[in-house]
């Protein structure tokens, strides 16, 4: 499974899709999912950084910021929704995309949530890393 996603994020790196390398931040609790996404997105020409709550990744943001940030909302310490928040208010031309394996608060999906609250994509997990590299590719391209 992870040569053929990795053969996917070189395609996508070298085809119709390519884009300008950028430093990629992602914040999830859970390593393995950090790990594919590292790897697809380094495959894909981006230098990655990675931090396992949203305060590590604030930290992170402060002393390398990305252009950028790949964010679970369900994670220990500092939850999804406080980091995106502290993210927009204190970097306002940073990408943000959210991620989450579903849920809800009231009527309303934490993914919706987190729209409000800054996030400029949103991806219900399980994706496809193709969906990832074109949320990414999409926000670079409006920074530019």
């Amino acid at each position: 499974m992870l040569a053929i996603v990795l053969c996917l994020a070189e395609h996508y790196a070298h085809g119709e899709g390519s884009y300008t390398m950028a430093r990629i931040l992602i914040i999830d609790d859970n390593a393995p999912t950090r790990d594919i996404l590292r790897q697809a997105l380094e495959r894909a020409g981006h230098e990655v950084v990675e931090a396992s709550d949203g305060r590590g990744g604030i930290a992170h943001q402060w002393t390398m910021p990305a252009e950028v940030i790949i964010t679970d909302i369900l994670m220990p310490d500092r939850e999804g929704f406080e980091t995106i928040r502290e993210l927009r208010r204190d970097f306002p031309t940073t990408g943000i995309i959210a991620m989450s394996g579903g849920g809800q608060i009231g009527c309303e999906t934490l993914l919706t949530i987190a729209e409000r609250l800054g996030a400029q994509r949103v991806l219900q997990k399980p994706f496809g890393l193709r969906d990832m590299l074109e949320a990414v590719h999409q926000l670079l391209q409006r920074q530019a």
